[in-house]
């Protein structure tokens, strides 16, 4: 799966896809919900690895999940698809009274086929328009994004989600450059970032890379996405099941983290005070707990429903990175349900 790599052409390939199989155990047979399928890799070896299996396959892309259903024919009626956001997983399962599921996997980011397309504007490896959204037939465009918003937010903006350090620079120079004419394409928009950060010639990672990702998670709110849909999967994961999410970024990573350790029942309110470091363990005030089930902390919503299986996250090995450079970044955490 293609993520942030603006630029690499190359044909799909699952990422860390052995590490997905031995974590999720597809062999023993059970429901599992591969719930970005994209162009249905995984969800490919998960069918293959018994024929106890059922995969129900979600995507919010209608492309891509059309050439899943092609790709996993063969295995009907084994394997359902549906065209919805992964956040709302819970309302699939509902609508296929399905529930107590064996597994389920998140692979974030860009499907390959969203990035390897230059029409949909992921990528500047073409002069293509500013589209950027994973479903083109709802929400505004990467292009809409940077001509309405003002400068400030523009920086904000691709700060927080490209933690581009020169991130004022570039929305100054859109900003600018949008006075004169619309900016509507990608090649338009990775010349401004070039320009505004004064960086010609050759370069190890395109300077726009960091931009791209920020206009492209806000279009598609993948953040916002992503924190729903971790405590709507736990919902609906059986007892034993398991959840595996590989994300491509600090910031998804940091999300995951975060939600798992809560999941664990670990309380992070006093973990770390705004702007002073960590505080002594001795001068924590108690959780305040609950009589709600398994809630822990009322203010952090820690709860003990999971298990987090993998102390570090699980990286790609130097023979997939060699063979696919799209793997570099891909970190993969695991927690089972209680």
């Amino acid at each position: 799966m293609a993520r942030d790599i603006h630029g690499e052409g190359q044909a799909h390939e699952p990422v860390l896809l052995d590490e997905v199989i031995h974590w999720l155990r597809p062999e023993t047979g059970g429901t599992f919900v591969d719930c970005t399928v994209g162009l249905g890799g995984h969800a490919e070896a998960l069918l293959a690895a018994s024929a106890a299996t059922r995969v129900i396959g979600i995507d919010r892309d209608p492309e891509a999940l059309a050439l899943a259903k092609q790709r996993l024919a063969m295995f009907e009626p084994r394997f359902r698809a549906a065209n919805a956001n992964f956040s709302d997983v819970g309302t699939v399962l509902a609508e296929m009274g399905e529930r107590d599921v064996s597994g389920m996997l998140a692979d974030l980011g860009v499907s390959s086929l969203q990035f390897d397309k230059a029409e949909r504007g992921f990528s500047f490896a073409a002069d293509a328009p500013l589209d950027m959204r994973m479903n083109q037939s709802e929400g505004q465009t990467a292009a809409d994004l940077i001509n309405r918003l003002p400068e400030a937010e523009l920086a904000d903006l691709i700060f927080e989600y490209g933690e581009e350090r020169g991130a004022r620079r570039i929305a100054r120079a859109i900003v600018k450059a949008r006075q004169k004419q619309t900016v509507t394409t990608t090649g338009e928009l990775a010349t401004l970032v070039i320009r505004a950060l004064n960086v010609p010639g050759r370069w190890r990672i395109h300077p726009a890379t960091r931009t791209f990702q920020a206009l492209r998670i806000a279009v598609n709110r993948e953040l916002q996405a992503l924190q729903s849909f971790i405590p709507a999967a736990l919902s609906v994961l059986g007892p034993k099941g398991r959840l595996a999410i590989i994300s491509f970024h600090s910031l998804e990573d940091r999300i995951v983290k975060r939600s798992l350790q809560l999941e664990s029942g670990r309380c992070l309110c006093h973990v770390r005070a705004q702007g002073t470091g960590v505080i002594r363990a001795a001068d924590l005030p108690e959780p305040e707990r609950s009589n709600d089930g398994d809630l822990i902390c009322s203010r952090c919503g820690a709860r003990r429903r999971v298990e987090v299986l993998t102390r570090k996250p699980v990286r790609a090995s130097r023979e997939e990175i060699a063979r696919n450079p799209r793997s570099r970044s891909a970190l993969l955490r695991v927690c089972e349900r209680l």
